[in-house]
């Protein structure tokens, strides 16, 4: 299987090829993650871990264009990112963007009728709110889970209150 670590880092998943822009990096290749294009050939990988890359790119759509393109058919990918009520969305003067648990869903069937920004679509497979630690303990976090409806409920009036900290987001390219 191969695996692509998409900013990698210092800490390259074992077994991955890494790549990041950083020389200071564990990465097998350096190139710019904002490119046209990634140094590798269509469908050469069989899993992309993006963690905590997203929120740094220039273009979150030319950036999932690109982990498509990269994917065999059938296969996975997983991007983390921070919530956006999370502090650590704002401190970090490297993020661009600020998403939360429905950021993607134009890459899917449910896109809200903006599904003509890309002809790029991914099946979700899952979305998980890590929230922060009081209230995963109080049993929120759970809760949040449980459902898409009251995942959507809790992003409209509750988040503020109820901080997200990471969303963990699995997508699979679709077979032809």
């Amino acid at each position: 299987m191969r695996i692509l670590d998409v900013g990698c880092g210092i800490k390259k998943y074992p077994g991955a090829i890494g790549i990041d822009r950083n020389p200071r990096s564990a990465a097998d290749v350096l190139c710019d993650l904002d490119g046209p294009a990634y140094p590798f050939a269509a469908e050469s990988f069989d899993r992309i871990r993006a963690i905590h890359v997203i929120e740094h790119v220039a273009d979150v759509m030319r950036t999932m264009e690109e982990f498509w393109r990269l994917l065999k058919p059938g296969g996975r990918l997983l991007v983390v990112t921070p919530h956006y009520t999370d502090f650590s969305s704002f401190c970090d003067p490297t993020h661009r963007w600020h998403l939360n648990s429905f950021s993607f869903r134009y890459f899917g069937e449910d896109h809200g009728g903006f599904g003509y920004y890309t002809q790029v679509k991914f099946r979700e497979i899952s979305v998980r709110v890590r929230l922060l630690a009081l209230w995963k303990w109080l049993g929120l976090e759970w809760l949040v889970n449980a459902s898409r409806r009251f995942r959507r409920f809790w992003e409209h009036y509750l988040c503020f209150v109820v901080r997200g900290k990471v969303i963990e987001f699995e997508f699979e390219k679709p077979a032809s």
